[in-house]
């Protein structure tokens, strides 16, 4: 299939990236160590211990590396080597690593890549703290760029790479507001916008742009993959909200339909409440006013199958298939990508994103 030649690819960096990783977060918790040695606090070593072994908890259960695989993609389609870049995609991991601890304690996420949460394993605490730790071992691994790039680009990256996770954050902030107020009008233009940061930036440009940056591109260059990013960015985030209602990820997920429990608003629960009788829209209201908790499997079964009957799911995948192929017809906008071999990973990029999960 057209997908697979990309997903080889992921998975051959994957296995990169990881090791990157496994040996930054390794020397890091040898600088504790020596800190603590420093301090005459040696007794503590076993606490240390601990702690680290929950700090590397979501990173050592490896996600699909599709951030840092896109990182490396740009960078090596415009001729950087694969070193030069492995760092900043290492960053980008383990930035995706310290938001999903904290996004799981917010959202009330009962597991993660086929494990319990880690809120549900350690506390609320302790996950916060193991986030927060994350967190700054990103700016570590990020701050390695110093000694690979020229200060100049080294900071050019940082720029981006803080851009993209302010937006991300932004974007966070609005689902959350408008999750816990009960927006009651959300329109298709909120829900995308709160994609334009969540999705599109975080997940798919930003990645892309810091790449062609490690490639000394132009700004508008990087504009243009911006542009071939945008419908793409859609097209994921619509295809994520798509298997949230119907696949258990190959066994990874116990539980479906947690965007229903969140109360998320998705351009699937706006095309029901469009089309739902005064009725039934005001009992999918009623439902998702009410806390993860307050849900009964019932409930949430309910507005399932409102789904089913009013064909919202039918028109996500449309819109997806829609936007996968707005996306192709602006890969050749990207011309300053030359190499046939990568154009082809491209394209087999965008199919392997609108097909994940078939």
């Amino acid at each position: 299939m057209t997908e697979e030649l990309f997903s080889t690819y992921l998975g051959n960096k994957r296995s990169e990236t990881w090791q990157v990783i496994k040996d930054c977060l390794q020397e890091f918790q040898q600088a504790d160590a020596d800190v603590l040695a420093m301090m005459g606090q040696q007794a503590y070593l076993p606490l240390l211990e601990e702690h680290w072994k929950i700090v590397t908890d979501y990173p050592s259960r490896l996600g699909k590396y599709l951030r840092p695989g896109l990182v490396l993609l740009m960078a090596e389609a415009l001729g950087v080597d694969t070193k030069q870049a492995l760092y900043t995609a290492a960053a980008m991991q383990t930035s995706e690593d310290w938001i999903l601890i904290h996004d799981d304690l917010v959202d009330g996420s009962l597991e993660r890549r086929g494990e319990q949460a880690l809120h549900r394993i350690y506390g609320n605490e302790i996950a916060v703290n193991a986030g927060d730790t994350l967190h700054e071992c990103m700016h570590r691994i990020l701050n390695k760029n110093h000694e690979l790039l020229t200060p100049q680009m080294a900071q050019r990256v940082s720029r981006e790479f803080f851009r993209m996770l302010s937006r991300t954050t932004f974007g966070q902030f609005a689902e959350i507001k408008w999750t816990v107020e009960d927006k009651q009008d959300m329109t298709e233009d909120d829900v995308l916008f709160t994609i334009g940061g969540k999705t599109v930036y975080y997940t798919i440009a930003g990645p892309l742009r810091l790449g062609a940056i490690l490639a000394g591109s132009t700004d508008e260059q990087l504009d243009r993959i911006f542009r071939f990013s945008l419908p793409l960015g859609l097209c994921f985030q619509i295809r994520d909200d798509v298997l949230d209602l119907t696949s258990d990820f190959e066994g990874m997920k116990k539980q479906t339909c947690n965007d229903i429990y969140e109360g998320k608003r998705t351009l699937i629960l706006l095309h029901l409440l469009a089309h739902a009788t005064p009725y039934e829209q005001a009992s999918v209201r009623d439902i998702l006013a009410k806390t993860r908790n307050e849900k009964t499997q019932e409930e949430v079964a309910y507005i399932r199958r409102l789904m089913d009957k009013y064909g919202s799911i039918h028109y996500a995948e449309d819109k997806a298939r829609t936007y996968a192929e707005q996306s192709l017809a602006l890969l050749d906008s990207i011309d300053f990508i030359t190499n046939e071999h990568y154009r082809k990973l491209f394209r087999s990029m965008v199919h392997f994103i609108l097909n994940r999960g078939k």
